[in-house]
């Protein structure tokens, strides 16, 4: 295939469509890519962390790095020497050394949705990885292939290595179990701290496999607050705060201005990157860090508009479900349908995937996502259909703006509501019979 066919520099209304460079990667060649990667970061590690790259699971690397007394490698923006030279401040002690922030990282462009927050496009997405310094190595990996970090800190990870999994649920224990057993074959120690919906299950089946399992309230905790109150190690208050902002943005509470900066800088940045500049500066990003948010704004705006005007709402039940295709960044889309009157929102990915986000009156976005391929928390989910049998299935998502990614999902919409309908009035019936037998009882 042509390089200009995928560039990175389409304009807006073709870039709006199609997915990233990362996605016609072949998948033998992303996962030989995603072993070099590891394998460089785990060597000669202490600890590893199989993350969520987005702003959550990396503020758990952060903590776990900080509480290791892992070295702090500070990346600085082109340039920044030379204008340091020139005002007569000197160097940063902290500063990183060409090519030491490098560390393994996931493929570029890929949907937000499958691993959520992956980072900016790449000029290179084949670029070999270098050696890392650090301690405590980062593994990313998304919802749907957390089994295959496992593996690779099994493989190339030391024996003894102590091994954190963070901001990740797996649907079911059976997707985890052997890579699972291999990791803790290799590990002295399995922590897995998380806050998303867990069924009693899967959390009693990984416990049993020798896991320390801290599952968080997701309407109450981000991942990085589970890490920050289960490691016994006094954090001080720039990482209570870092938590904070990043829960503000993880449970779309939006209280904190700072939450949408860390969010989209995680999205944007090196994973690697991002970790060292929120360990140095917290939840208060530097001048040119915001300079370079300010830059990537421009055409995320753009994005965001074009999704918004693709809009359609439908009425599912007593609810309203706005719903949309684009690539874009979907929170600030599923606000935009809200003020329409969404009560909930779907935004179908060109990648195939789609985003979920719902409202106080709508919380059951992981039910929905639970039926296509998906999970989540009640108020934000993600999920990929299983409906790409070829290319032609991708030729027609793109062309027709994802009609059957965003059938099937409203299909899903309505048998979750009326399954939850029905549950609610079974509820009813009951109490209305409990209340029945309690007045016979005092007659």
């Amino acid at each position: 295939m042509f390089d200009d066919l995928i560039a990175a520099d389409l304009p807006i209304a073709r870039k709006s469509i199609l997915p990233g460079t990362g996605f016609f990667l072949p998948d033998d060649l992303e996962e030989d890519l995603d072993d070099e990667r590891a394998q460089a970061a785990l060597e000669g590690a202490e600890a590893a962390v199989v993350a969520d790259p987005d702003a959550d699971g990396l503020a758990c690397v952060a903590l776990i790095r900080e509480a290791y007394g892992d070295v702090q490698n500070v990346p600085e923006p082109e340039g920044a020497e030379e204008e340091e030279d020139a005002n007569g401040e000197g160097e940063n002690e902290n500063e990183a050394e060409a090519g030491a922030d490098a560390e393994v990282g996931v493929a570029p462009d890929a949907d937000p949705t499958v691993v959520a927050g992956a980072g900016a496009e790449t000029d290179d997405p084949l670029e070999e990885p270098e050696p890392t310094p650090h301690s405590v190595a980062l593994v990313p990996a998304s919802p749907h292939n957390v089994e295959d970090a496992l593996a690779r800190v099994a493989e190339y990870g030391s024996e003894g290595i102590d091994l954190f999994v963070c901001d990740l649920a797996p649907d079911r224990y059976e997707y985890v179990e052997d890579e699972l057993a291999l990791a803790l074959e290799t590990a002295s120690s399995v922590a897995w701290y998380d806050h998303h919906q867990w069924s009693e299950s899967v959390a009693e089946a990984v416990r049993e496999a020798g896991v320390d399992l801290v599952v968080g309230d997701s309407e109450e905790e981000c991942s990085a607050d589970v890490v920050f109150r289960s490691l016994e190690y006094e954090f001080d208050d720039q990482y209570r705060e870092l938590a904070a902002v990043t829960r503000d943005h993880d449970l779309w509470l939006r209280e904190d201005p700072r939450s949408d900066d860390l969010a989209d800088y995680a999205y944007w940045t090196d994973p690697a990157e991002y970790v060292e500049v929120v360990r140095e500066y917290g939840a208060d990003l530097p001048e040119w860090a915001e300079d370079f948010l300010a830059e990537q704004r421009v055409e995320k705006e753009a994005l965001i508009e074009r999704a918004v005007s693709r809009a359609e709402l439908r009425e599912i039940g007593d609810y309203t479900v706005g719903i949309t295709y684009g690539r874009c960044s979907q929170n600030e889309v599923a606000e935009a349908m809200r003020e329409q009157g969404a009560d909930a929102s779907v935004i179908v990915k060109p990648a195939g995937s789609a985003s979920i986000r719902g409202t106080d009156e709508f919380q059951l976005c992981h039910e929905v996502a639970g039926r296509v391929n998906g999970g989540g928390h009640p108020k934000a989910a993600g999920c990929k259909p299983d409906i790409y049998d070829d290319m032609l299935d991708y030729a027609h998502h793109w062309t027709s703006r994802g009609a059957v990614t965003k059938q099937v999902i409203l299909d899903a919409f309505e048998a979750a509501v009326e399954e939850a309908e029905a549950e609610a009035e079974a509820e009813a019936e009951a109490e209305e019979a409990d209340d029945g037998d309690t007045d016979e009882t005092d007659a």
